[in-house]
């Protein structure tokens, strides 16, 4: 994606299931589990450089030892600053007294992160709050260790408001009305409520009271907790929890928007965001690996049984295909086929675009993301000369001499690398005519490779979504070059609507889609429709968000895709611009084709796979309208 968007964000979860000793015995340390969690959440950091932190729980400490460790950073390389923090503090350790590195004793009493279950979270701060107390993990604490909560996740609300009342109908004071406040206190409430039946049960039965401890923490009920407390949520989520005592769970909503995988062996449980970081950091096959299921909870009971358990009933499955496109690594082989597809299937409409004129046309890709949709377009292309190939020497039947297999063969596009990203140059400027003259110089172009007035330039980028950069930079620079043509190929469909399940495009007026979609119905004299919808989202705001529709989707309705992707062309080229603009996205359909078990596609047609999409798009719509510059979640 030429331009950033945010995207919260990962977790990485790791129970090792023998005794540190194993670890210490087998690879040399006792700190397996968290180098191997430091290397979980380098490999996942594409989602999230805003903010990091990990929480580590130690089992069988005797009462007055710190059994739950806990650090965050919100630095400029946040996963480098957490890990040298705690291991320069093991190097000194090294210096003074190596031997105490191979004392699991003495490490679990006075190191913090020696244990055996840690969770690990990366952010990317969708609110641009970034401050330490808005990182994960979080923890809900309590002299109980059956009660203490430790919860991080990948998610995100729609109905905060509402679940914030619940809260206050089950007698609870919440001071914060944050998605995650509001999920740390659901979760705990039903948390301390199964600690209570439990206490009252085992009381009965006459048992002693520090025993009754240990049986709640042996028979506490994690499925129905998380069962009772999920009822009511609306969004999307992967959410990982450890309980003090080392109960630890991973909870996936109900249509598995958000992402979960996990793979058991007799050493350890592991639980990532993506799945081939764990194919990396445990070489092991990617068949090995499963998903966690929607609406099931994976759960590690502290004596190391572990399993999914139903918690919410699944609905239509409806896995985020921006996973796909964009923000998952591209490593996992079913993104990385999945990619290419999507590069290959924009391949008739950019030859239909260039007119077919292969030999005076130059391909690439901005930003290195894209790299994997280009390598599926030039096969395809290559796939395209080659039956050209066939069928020309096919028509020569037996006039086939060498100066007509040169002229046949001379038929071929060409691949360059146009413009590559200067990473150094960053836009913390704030003045804008300043910012902006950067912004146009963050991308260096590569010269003399496009000959003048004759070459159409074709550029695959991920997705569109505001078009700022390509307007502002990218188009300015491959201009620059003197091309007879611009096209900018966009492996996503149009971005139509807004995201409320985790990923940063929440307002209406960021789309050039939208903007383009109300610039032709000013053009076309359609202005009507807009007030009208205007007046159907403001009669349903009130309403429960099941019983909202989303009326935005007919402010696209008068138009064709065609007619909305010129329309975008049009805004997105500056005046000055000398080449001709075609902007090109990626059909719908041929989106479910190359993404299949993916159809996640709420944000390019409106089709929400919870009743809280149509509410934040009809809240959306009224801001935009009443111009209010807020989120609408």
């Amino acid at each position: 994606m030429s331009e950033q968007i945010k995207h919260e964000c990962g977790i990485a979860l790791i129970r090792l299931l023998k005794p540190l000793e194993f670890y210490l015995a087998k690879y040399g340390t006792s700190f397996y589990g968290l180098n191997k969690l430091h290397l979980l959440m380098q490999k996942q950091h594409n989602r999230g450089q805003d903010g990091a932190g990990i929480a580590c729980i130690k089992f069988d400490l005797e009462p007055g030892n710190k059994y739950i460790n806990k650090t965050h950073s919100n630095s400029s390389s946040p996963i480098k600053d957490i890990f040298n923090g705690i291991y320069d503090k093991l190097n000194a350790i090294k210096e003074k007294n190596p031997k105490r590195l191979k004392d699991i004793s003495w490490l679990k009493q006075n190191i913090e992160f020696a244990g055996e279950l840690f969770l690990g979270h990366l952010r990317y701060g969708t609110y641009g709050q970034n401050q330490i107390e808005n990182l994960h993990p979080v923890i809900r604490e309590n002299n109980w260790k059956t009660k203490n909560l430790v919860l991080a996740g990948n998610f995100n609300l729609t109905n905060v408001d509402e679940l914030f009342e619940k809260l206050v109908d089950l007698g609870q004071y919440p001071v914060e009305t944050s998605d995650t406040i509001t999920i740390l206190e659901k979760i705990g409430h039903f948390l301390d409520e199964e600690n209570e039946v439990l206490y009252r049960q085992y009381k009965k039965e006459a048992l002693y009271k520090k025993n009754i401890t240990d049986k709640i923490a042996q028979n506490l009920n994690i499925q129905n907790i998380l069962s009772k407390s999920s009822e009511y949520w609306d969004g999307g989520y992967s959410i990982a929890g450890l309980l003090g005592h080392g109960d630890a769970f991973v909870l996936r909503d109900p249509a598995g928007i958000r992402p979960a995988f996990y793979y058991k062996d007799d050493e350890v449980v592991v639980v990532t965001s993506e799945r081939p970081v764990i194919q990396t950091a445990f070489n092991v096959p990617v068949e090995k690996i499963k998903e966690v299921k929607p609406g099931f909870a994976l759960i590690i009971k502290k004596n190391g049984e572990t399993g999914e358990f139903l918690c919410k009933k699944p609905i239509d499955k409806k896995s985020c295909s921006f996973e796909r496109i964009y923000f998952s690594r591209g490593t996992d082989i079913d993104i990385y086929k999945e990619r290419k597809k999507l590069g290959k299937l924009l391949t008739p409409s950019i030859l239909k675009a260039i007119d077919y004129d292969l030999p005076n046309s130059v391909f690439s890709f901005i930003p290195n993301t894209a790299a994997v949709a280009f390598r599926g377009l030039v096969e395809e292309l290559h796939l395209f000369c080659t039956k050209i190939y066939k069928d020309k020497i096919i028509q020569l039947g037996n006039k086939i001499t060498s100066e007509n297999l040169d002229e046949i063969f001379s038929i071929k596009p060409k691949f360059e690398e146009i413009a590559v990203k200067d990473i150094k140059l960053r836009t913390f400027i704030t003045q804008d005519t300043q910012r902006d003259d950067l912004v146009a110089h963050v991308y260096d172009v590569t010269y003399g490779i496009i000959k003048k007035g004759i070459d159409n330039l074709i550029v695959i980028d991920d997705s569109i979504v505001r078009g700022t950069t390509l307007k502002q930079s990218i188009i300015r620079i491959l201009d620059s070059l003197y091309p007879k043509k611009i096209i900018i190929a966009s492996s996503a469909p149009q971005i139509r609507y807004p995201d409320c399940y985790g990923i940063d495009m929440a307002k209406l007026n960021d789309f050039i889609a939208f903007k383009a979609a109300i610039e032709l119905l000013k053009d076309t004299n359609q202005t009507h429709i807009i007030n009208e919808v205007y007046k159907k989202s403001k009669d349903q705001e009130n309403l429960h968000k099941e019983k909202i529709i989303n009326y935005v989707k007919e402010i696209y309705m008068p138009f064709t895709t065609e007619q909305i992707s010129e329309k975008i062309s049009e805004l997105l080229t500056p005046k000055e611009i000398q080449s001709e603009v075609k902007i090109i996205y990626q059909t719908i359909e041929d989106l479910h084709e190359a993404t299949p078990e993916h159809k996640g596609d709420w944000y390019f047609t409106g089709n929400y796979p919870t009743p809280g999409g149509n509410k934040v798009v009809n809240k959306s719509f009224i801001n935009y309208i009443e111009g209010r510059n807020v989120r609408a979640y």
